[in-house]
């Protein structure tokens, strides 16, 4: 309701300034920069201008990357400097990798030569790494403090900080040490030494660390920040929680991508072009019927038997989606486990056995019911349908083996476990279920 009254003030032909940020006093600043979004670009420019300065930058931050870029060409010189010297170092460094050269040096001319070393600092990292999604903008401690020293710093140097509810204790050479809380801080006497408060048993990230690696480790020990040391154990920065679940988003995004068969891709759907679309998309397509052919020379080199037996090839489709859509299932389960760090290159073994045993008992169902489906449907064939539910049942078996172990190599070589996807794994089992298939076929019928 409160977006929707937002608007509503925004889009009115005598627009009320007042009204406008009485409305903004009453809304979060996700909330404001959804409406933003939704207005045209000059009505949101207008209502941004609007914005108070200790608002505006959370606002900024929560807008995409083309608006953001549409905002900093509309704005002047000082309200660019306003926004950004109030911006997180991090959500800046985020904004810089967005929009075009020339745009970027209007920015970071604009902001203090402090916050562009530490903007240019978080860019050099690579792209994948825990030191580009950390935040530089922390308290520190240092060993030495009381409880009273560590109070007087949050109060004078936490204002502009991205958390002051862990704060963390280094030594003289800024080597971590360990975190204290501020509840810890708050309910302590002041004299105590920080030292003597300090949790040193914390999990830690280093800079080049993966970040989804990162994420898990967020998920596995309930973190809402985790600090980041560089190669000499020095503190860099934190990672916070909204930048994790940023990472989860686009990771999770990426491998839904990779596994529907198209390259991944930053821009929201509706704001990427068709011909963009096309692009992620026409290589897989084009990949999948290339090996369609092989598919075809396969049929043909068993076109013998088929001739003998023409309704083999009824049961072609049949034979073909069910070994696809099993080694899709194997896939899909291994490359989510393994997103999840519930399966590790060493459990090979071990999910080959389970995969194995899961395989032999849905080939036994479905073979039952196939077998007799077939038998009383096609007058009682029992060869037919023996060649058929053999078929079946070996399918199945190989299907769930190859779609567990592709993903599992994949992470061996270091290629995206998910590229050893649904497309990939189907068009694999396509062409071993018809050797399969016909090899049976032969054999049962001695041709």
């Amino acid at each position: 309701m409160d977006k929707e009254k937002l608007l509503q003030l925004i889009n009115e032909e005598t627009t009320d300034a007042d009204l406008i940020q009485n409305q903004f006093a009453n809304m979060n600043a996700a909330d404001i920069a959804e409406a933003l979004e939704e207005c045209e670009a000059d009505q949101a420019t207008y209502a941004f201008r609007l914005l108070s300065g200790d608002i505006a930058a959370d606002v900024f931050s929560y807008i995409s990357p083309d608006k953001q870029q549409f905002l900093v060409e509309e704005l002047t010189d000082p309200e660019i400097t306003d926004i950004m010297e109030d911006l997180h170092a991090d959500d800046m460094a985020d904004f810089i990798e967005d929009i075009p050269d020339d745009v970027a040096r209007r920015v970071l001319d604009s902001i203090s030569a402090e916050k562009g070393t530490l903007v240019d600092r978080l860019l050099d990292y690579p792209e994948d790494s825990a030191g580009s999604v950390m935040t530089t903008e922390i308290v520190e401690l240092t060993k030495a403090m009381t409880v009273k020293d560590a109070l007087h710093t949050i109060r004078t140097s936490g204002v502009d900080k991205e958390t002051i509810y862990t704060c963390y204790v280094v030594d003289d050479e800024r080597k971590l040490i360990g975190a204290v809380t501020a509840d810890t801080l708050v309910q302590s006497d002041l004299k105590e030494m920080i030292i003597n408060l300090t949790d040193t048993n914390i999990p830690t990230a280093h800079t080049d660390d993966d970040r989804e690696e990162v994420a898990l480790q967020f998920s596995k020990y309930d973190l809402l920040a985790m600090p980041v040391v560089n190669r000499y154990g020095q503190l860099a920065g934190i990672v916070t929680v909204d930048d994790i679940l940023r990472v989860i988003v686009e990771e999770d995004t990426e491998d839904f991508n990779i596994m529907g068969g198209i390259s991944p891709s930053d821009e929201p759907y509706l704001k990427t072009g068709v011909f963009a679309h096309v692009k992620n998309r026409i290589v897989w397509l084009t990949l999948m019927m290339l090996t369609a052919v092989i598919t075809a020379t396969i049929i043909a080199t068993f076109e013998d038997s088929l001739a003998i037996i023409p309704v083999l090839y009824t049961f072609i489709p049949v034979l073909m989606g069910a070994g696809g859509n099993a080694g899709a299932q194997s896939a899909t389960v291994i490359i989510r486990g393994m997103a999840l760090g519930d399966i590790v290159i060493k459990d090979i073994a071990r999910v080959v056995w389970r995969e194995t045993r899961i395989a032999l008992v849905c080939s036994l169902a479905l073979g039952l019911v196939n077998f007799a489906r077939i038998y009383f449907m096609h007058g009682g064939n029992y060869t037919l349908a023996l060649i058929i539910t053999l078929s079946l049942c070996a399918t199945l078996l190989i299907a769930k083996t190859i779609g567990c172990i592709l993903p599992l190599l994949a992470k061996k070589v270091r290629v995206d476990p998910a590229v050893m996807s649904a497309p990939l794994i189907t068009t694999i089992v396509d062409c071993t279920a018809l050797i399969v298939y016909f090899s049976i076929a032969r054999i049962i019928l001695g041709i």
